[in-house]
């Protein structure tokens, strides 16, 4: 199919996006593909440095207010043209969105006011100083508020907008006539386990992509992946399996690949008895010395060198340094099954005791294969340990319940900085504040809260990255969740076609040029 037309682009994709909503939910695949259509206020080149996006310019008015510029002449695909409005209407939004399993208010929580000082330049106030506010709108796709039932005047209100109509639900956004953006390109069809198509925007305000069609098929099994991309039945694929690397690279094929930021984790569930997977009236996962043994048994050289093939960089922390907050010291933990069983011992399981490790089996590079791992050194130090993963969609749904005691997951740090990783994953769940918004292992530790708020206020760079590296410290200390390596993301394109890697790991057809 991706051959058949010069004016066609065909993806493989790794995992398949569960929306078009592009507030539905924080997940990468998700992300990646709305933002062909909703773009950002503020955009992120391949190193996840800011750049103007639809809007030109942004800065402080004083402490708690940032005056943002929007790009003038933008029209949105229905020929609406773009203003402040659209801005207000979407922030409205986010916290509108029923059932969203890892809600975006995490990046807007901190906005208090929102003011059209003309249709072109927007005054947002906040509570506190909010440093990140920038950082954090990247991160937020731009609706068309005439187009999602948004009425001709709108005013901002943190405990409901005025004029901002009916919530649009999450799956009117599979319809093309409703997913009304200002991308470079609009919607055409969206089938949940077969395609989605989208064609070029012909109003797009900037530099018309290459491709006049892209054409994303869901291709989970990572065979089936590479067997379509020999097969020239698609020009790129996500995630080419570490073991397949030669063979694609020997056809002719191109390998792109760079570190990423993206964290794969164990979390340990560390609330109150019981705990699923975990017998008895406690939950040994409460104890530090329990969690730090977990961390201590797992070879993450072994998993580097043996499953990922190099692909995978050993983590101590959250993101990899040198990104902002990370600790050039903060190497991966050692590996020192002898002293796991003794902290064990000492915590009073000297016979250990049984869990379930949970997580996906179809989502990360060879997920399946670490999870299993993973049980096997735990086992060997006297934790047995059953593994229980599934397709990525369905395991989200359990995880979502807190089914699990133990599970994998991964995160990209999208904003290029700590504070993004603490804020979702290690600060206690409050919806209201939009902390922990994907804390589902019940982590919560005061300390982490009151350094990681202080760093969020706090204007001066160079103060604001110690705090953040303050809190991160005191949660790895902690073992407050297990950090296991950082993905080396790579893509495999037919001959001709070229794609720089990108931290986020987003795949972004219309940032795939040719090579000569």
């Amino acid at each position: 199919m991706g051959m058949a037309s010069a004016q066609t682009l065909t993806i493989g994709l790794a995992a398949e996006p569960t929306s078009m909503d592009p507030h539905f939910v924080n997940l990468t695949p998700n992300n990646s593909l709305t933002q062909h259509i909703f773009p950002p206020l503020m955009e992120r080149d391949a190193q996840s440095r800011l750049m103007p996006g639809l809007a030109t310019k942004w800065e402080p008015v004083d402490d708690t207010t940032w005056r943002i510029t929007l790009r003038q002449g933008v029209t949105f695909s229905n020929g609406e043209a773009f203003t402040a409005r659209d801005v207000i209407y979407t922030i409205c939004r986010v916290p509108q969105v029923p059932e969203s399993p890892s809600p975006f208010t995490q990046f807007t929580s901190a906005i208090t006011g929102m003011k059209a000082e003309s249709d072109h330049v927007l005054l947002v106030s906040t509570k506190e100083p909010t440093p990140l506010l920038p950082a954090n709108l990247s991160n937020i796709g731009i609706l068309s508020a005439s187009a999602s039932g948004g009425e001709k005047q709108i005013t901002f209100n943190t405990k409901g907008c005025e004029g901002f109509g009916k919530p649009p639900v999450s799956t009117a956004f599979g319809n093309p006539g409703f997913a009304i953006g200002a991308g470079p390109y609009r919607l055409v069809s969206f089938a949940r386990g077969e395609t989605i198509k989208l064609e070029r925007n012909p109003k797009y305000w900037g530099t018309a992509p290459k491709w006049e069609t892209l054409v994303f098929r869901p291709l989970t099994n990572a065979g089936a992946r590479v067997a379509a991309l020999l097969a020239g039945e698609v020009d790129l694929i996500e995630n080419p399996p570490t073991q397949d690397l030669d063979k694609i690279n020997g056809a002719g094929f191109t390998i792109s690949s760079g570190l990423s930021s993206r964290v794969i984790f164990i979390a340990l569930d560390q609330g109150p008895a019981p705990t699923p997977g975990i017998a008895g009236d406690k939950n040994p996962l409460q104890d530090a010395r329990v969690r730090e043994a977990l961390s201590i048994a797992i070879d993450r050289g072994a998993i580097r060198d043996r499953l990922m093939r190099g692909q995978s960089e050993p983590a101590g922390q959250l993101l990899p340094w040198p990104l902002f907050g990370a600790e050039e010291s903060r190497g991966a933990v050692s590996f020192n099954p002898d002293r796991a069983r003794a902290l064990l011992a000492e915590a009073g399981y000297p016979n250990g005791f049984r869990i379930v490790l949970g997580g996906p089996n179809d989502r990360y590079v060879n997920d399946g294969q670490i999870i299993q791992a993973v049980a096997q050194m735990w086992s060997r130090v006297g934790v047995r340990t059953e593994v229980d993963a599934k397709t990525f969609t369905t395991f989200l749904t359990d995880r979502n319940a807190f089914k699990y005691s133990a599970y994998l997951l991964g995160l990209v740090v999208t904003t290029g900085e700590m504070s993004m990783p603490l804020r979702t994953l290690m600060t206690t769940r409050d919806a209201s504040r939009g902390l922990g918004a994907t804390n589902y292992f019940r982590y919560s530790n005061p300390e982490v809260d009151k350094t990681l708020l202080t760093a969020l206020a706090t204007v001066d760079d160079a103060r604001r990255e110690k705090l953040l590296q303050k809190a991160s410290a005191l949660a790895m200390d902690d073992h407050g969740i297990i950090p296991l390596h950082f993905e080396l993301s790579s893509w495999a394109l037919k001959p001709g076609l070229k794609y720089e890697p990108r931290i986020d790991q987003h795949t972004l057809g219309f940032m795939v040029t040719s090579s000569n």
